[in-house]
């Protein structure tokens, strides 16, 4: 089956440092580094009273994490491109910066190409 990437959501509950922008920025760029993408940005966010958004914009797609320190949860997407790159290889990082005591996670292959071919209903 043909697809233009694999799309991974993860939902990590019971988690630390929630709460880190420095946490946050830590975990990017080592998800980005697992997972050998590369990395065009990246932004963290902190807000009040608590909670941080984060993303990695890659050439691949992107990373984001949304945190609820108040109830130990993290959103995280891993959307990569190419045939070749493995989202799941970014939990390993995720596991050592927030400690999460569950983590659920759904994937989905993204623009399954079904008998078109490369390029068909380009607009031109």
């Amino acid at each position: 089956m043909k697809s233009v990437g694999r799309h991974l959501v993860l939902e990590l509950w019971g988690c630390k440092n929630l709460n880190s922008p420095d946490a946050i920025e830590a975990a990017l760029r080592e998800m980005v580094a697992a997972c050998n993408v590369t990395m065009l940005d990246l932004r963290v966010y902190p807000f009040e009273p608590m909670g941080v958004t984060g993303i990695a914009v890659l050439a691949e797609s992107h990373i984001n994490i949304h945190t609820w320190p108040e109830f130990g949860y993290a959103a995280v997407d891993i959307f990569t491109c190419g045939s070749r790159k493995d989202p799941s290889d970014a939990i390993p990082a995720l596991r050592e910066i927030f400690a999460p005591e569950r983590i659920e996670s759904m994937e989905m292959t993204r623009g399954i190409m079904v008998d078109q071919p490369v390029g068909a209903g380009a607009a031109e």
